[in-house]
């Protein structure tokens, strides 16, 4: 017997409609290179709008890959929702990739359009010759500048196109909620990144699940500010459990630095936030410098939290810091580490051991341990040790284009994360290692595949390898392990030169040391393990 209930599709459009509907003075407030922009959902519904109707005139085709090259902005945020709510797909380009990976993302996603904004013109415009499928460059300006615009007539500014842009009807534009609604690329891998073909129905439910009071709590008396890039898994869905809610949104623009951050926290009056650890570890020395009375809770992801850092603000500021899991491919939040009531009652070291662990797993979301070479579930007895793996309505099932790639993915259709772990009793999940070798600094994944591969290109270099060294900010930093070729004559300088010519000052390790020889494995590959443990108590110059 089936349920006589109605069946009401879950979509992107529906949450913008909602927070248009019901909020429509809540307010937007975006911060540019040069001034701090206040908009309200009224408005944004308007943009919104005449957005949808100049993708309609461009004559992009329902499930079109629109890319998106831009900040924090409400411009970003407009196209949040006026790309899937007319049926195309929003690809949130990641800035911060490699270039190489840049131009794969694009090309893999088969974009049709992209948006870009005009101070970020440089890093893409490089591409545009190699990417044919481009149809259309829509630039966004920022009040950054765009520099030296190329001479390609696939560009024109966004004032231009929605100028002459009338206003679309978005209601029932999208009827199946399982339709594509965003494409993210996930860092955390050591080849080309994967894509993530995330859902109306997944990012409904991802968002929803954020207004509840287990997980971020929000309302329509917040001021809610993501700290997190809008290039980075839908930045945590946060802009879309604003819009759930009717909070406040405030957007920071480019300058994630401590004391801007806490700034427009402060002159905003910003009640919840969230980023990765190292924005709250640069901004903990600062916070007495600024009036923060109406902030009362902070998320942080992307890497562990340390324990003094989040009593660093429970101690300045009366709470602590709260700890979430995820990663692309769950959309991205999977836990979060809540006290459960019984906790409360443990001593001040114990709760802050608990706060520390990546938590419980959101509703929806189910978690295991499993052995890695029986592939038995483990108990949940805080001891045992295995990967971990979870399922739920709003995590992937497999890659997009990439049918054949299934390694990821257990046999009965749970994520495996790559992560190894224990689970409590109580369902808390604690990560106790990573089974990938790859960096993870400030949030971001760094590839040390890839920075040997480069360092090895040097004419001097014989073997290079990267390992994750502890960093008090970052909370990792590549190191370099080289090894010069006979007669060959090297300094950490030169190597570093090498690289900055070709990456972004984030991605070049923070020191260099020269090796004999590169330990290696029976079988002749890298040994990684033996240089973690050469190098685990390793000082870096920038610690």
């Amino acid at each position: 017997m089936q349920g006589l209930m109605q069946d009401f599709p879950l979509t992107v459009g529906s949450i913008w409609e909602r927070g248009i509907s019901y909020f429509p003075e809540s307010r937007i407030i975006t911060r540019t290179k040069t001034a701090v922009v206040r908009t309200t959902y009224r408005d944004l519904g308007t943009e919104t709008r005449r957005l949808a109707n100049a993708l309609d005139r461009l004559r992009l085709a329902p499930d079109a890959r629109v890319g998106s090259f831009g900040w924090n902005t409400a411009r970003h945020l407009a196209l949040y929702f006026a790309v899937p709510a007319t049926g195309r797909v929003l690809h949130t380009i990641n800035i911060r990739y490699f270039p190489e990976h840049i131009r794969f993302s694009m090309d893999h996603a088969e974009d049709e359009a992209i948006f870009v904004d005009s101070s970020l013109l440089h890093l893409l415009a490089p591409h545009l010759p190699h990417l044919p499928r481009v149809r259309h460059v829509v630039l966004m300006d920022d009040g950054g500048g765009a520099g030296d615009v190329p001479d390609d007539s696939r560009i024109v500014g966004w004032d231009e196109l929605l100028g002459s842009s009338d206003e679309t009807d978005l209601r029932d534009r999208v009827g199946d909620e399982h339709r594509a609604a965003a494409l993210c690329y996930t860092t955390g891998t050591t080849g080309n990144p994967k894509g993530v073909l995330y859902s109306h129905r997944s990012i409904w439910l991802h968002s929803n699940a954020g207004v509840s009071a287990s997980v971020t709590a929000v309302t329509d008396r917040d001021v809610v500010m993501p700290v997190v890039p809008m290039f980075h898994a839908m930045a945590w869905g946060l802009p879309y459990t604003a819009f759930q809610a009717g909070a406040d949104l405030v957007l920071p623009g480019p300058d994630l630095s401590p004391a801007a951050v806490l700034e427009l926290m402060s002159r905003e009056r910003v009640t919840y936030s969230a980023g990765v650890p190292s924005i709250w570890m640069g901004a903990l020395p600062l916070l007495q410098d600024y009036d923060l009375s109406q902030l009362d809770r902070i998320l942080a992801g992307g890497s562990a939290v340390p324990v003094a850092l989040s009593e660093g603000y429970r101690e300045a500021l009366g709470f602590p810091i709260t700890q979430a899991w995820g990663m692309t491919e769950v959309s991205p939040l999977g836990s979060i580490a809540r006290l459960r009531p019984e906790m409360e009652e443990l001593g001040e070291d114990e709760k802050a051991y608990w706060r520390s662990t990546a938590g419980m797993p959101l509703h929806g979301v189910q978690a295991r341990i499993v052995d890695d070479e029986t592939h038995e579930e483990l108990p949940w007895d805080d001891t045992h040790r295995g990967e971990l793996e979870v399922r739920g309505p709003w995590i992937a099932r497999r890659y997009y284009r990439r049918e054949g790639d299934q390694e990821q993915f257990s046999p009965d259709g749970w994520l495996r994360t790559g992560d190894v772990a224990c689970i409590s009793p109580s369902g808390f999940i604690r990560l106790v290692d990573r089974t990938k070798d790859l960096v993870k600094s400030g949030g971001e994944w760094i590839s040390s595949v890839e920075l040997e591969n480069l360092i090895m290109s040097h004419p001097s270099v014989a073997e290079a390898a990267v390992v994750a060294v502890a960093h008090p900010r970052w909370m990792e930093r590549p190191l370099a392990c080289v090894v010069v070729k006979d007669g060959g004559a090297l300094t950490k300088d030169e190597v570093i030169d090498f690289l900055a010519a070709r990456l972004e000052r984030w991605q070049i390790p923070d020191d260099v040391v020269f090796l004999e020889e590169i330990p290696k494995t029976s079988v002749g590959k890298f040994s990684k393990k033996t240089l973690r443990d050469q190098f685990a108590d390793y000082v870096l110059p920038s610690a």
